[in-house]
């Protein structure tokens, strides 16, 4: 299945499977507007001890 085959719904999944990769602490906030996706925000923490 190349990129053309993927529907809008697919790619905001990958995008947040992508997103999640080697994130241990944090958030991911998606942003919907009218039912929609609009946007995705990623906020990251990184423990010192």
């Amino acid at each position: 299945m190349g990129k053309k085959d993927l529907t809008k719904d697919d790619a905001i999944a990958l995008q947040i499977l992508e997103m999640l990769k080697g994130m241990r602490y944090g958030s991911i906030t998606l942003v919907v507007q009218d039912g929609k996706v609009i946007q995705l925000e990623k906020s990251e923490k990184v423990r010192l001890s």
